[in-house]
Formats: C-alpha cells, sequence, structure tokens
C-alpha cells in the first residue's frame, strides 16, 4: 500500500468521524419513502380508474410534500466552505502542491526498485498544510452560520 493510498485511507477516516452521520440517515428515509410512494403508485394503477377524481386530489397532496422534502434538503456546510477556500488564491497554490507531490508520489511508486528504496517520498507535509489552511479559515465562518 502507498503512502498516498494510505494518506487518503486516513483522510477517509478522519471525514467519517467528523461529519455528521445523521445526513446518511435523511437520505436513508427519504429514499425508502419514494420507494413507497413509487410503490403505491403502482399499485394504483394496477387497481384501474376507480374513484378517478379521488386519485387526483390524493396525487395533489403527495406532490406538496415532495416539494417540502427538496426545499429541506440541507447541504453540509463545511463542505461548502472547504470548496470555497480551496478555490480561493492561497488553497489553489496548496491545492497544487498537494496534487503536484501526489503525482510525483505515484510515479515514484511505478518505477522498479521502489519497494527496496531506503527513503520514500510521502505528501503528508503538503497535506497537513492543507488541511491547516482549511480548517482554520473555514472554523470562524462556519460557526457564524451554526449560530
Amino acid at each position: 500500500m502507498g503512502m498516498l493510498e494510505l494518506v487518503g485511507e486516513y483522510w477517509e477516516q478522519l471525514k467519517i468521524t467528523v461529519v455528521p452521520v445523521v445526513a446518511a440517515a435523511e437520505d436513508d428515509d427519504n429514499e425508502q419513502h419514494e420507494e413507497k410512494a413509487a410503490e403505491g403508485e403502482e399499485k394504483e394503477e394496477e387497481n384501474g380508474d376507480e374513484d378517478e377524481d379521488e386519485d387526483e386530489d390524493e396525487d395533489d397532496d403527495d406532490d406538496d410534500d415532495e416539494d417540502e422534502e427538496e426545499e429541506e434538503e440541507v447541504t453540509d456546510q463545511l463542505e461548502d466552505l472547504r470548496e470555497h477556500f480551496k478555490n480561493t488564491e492561497e488553497g489553489k497554490a496548496l491545492v497544487h502542491h498537494y496534487e503536484e507531490c501526489a503525482e510525483r508520489v505515484k510515479i515514484q511508486q511505478q518505477q522498479p526498485g521502489y519497494a527496496d528504496l531506503e527513503h520514500k517520498e510521502d505528501c503528508v507535509e503538503e497535506f497537513f498544510h492543507l488541511q491547516h489552511y482549511l480548517d482554520t479559515a473555514t472554523a470562524p465562518r462556519l460557526f457564524d452560520k451554526l449560530k
């Protein structure tokens, strides 16, 4: 396992511990609700055109519920702020250095004899510089939004 893959795994584990799991649970609930609604529509189609007026009224109510759910969809404010700061001048420079290092490491890993090298470059320093910048830039603004 290369250093780049190891850093990537650590990053994913860090995101899992930091990002609330609640968003995933809400997504699951929305999917289950949509599946049930789709099943209900299929059953209505099978039953035929009986009480067509009543079906139209029920469909109108369902549309209102779906509109409300779409409006309530919440995006992760932390990820939005991180993307914003990655696109700033300083953020772009740090992202560029990290990606450049990752490319160098990837090329080195493909070289024969890489496993036998005494010193193998990793991108941990560049990664932490980028994360430090993103954390210090997003933290004050994130908590302002949460108040």
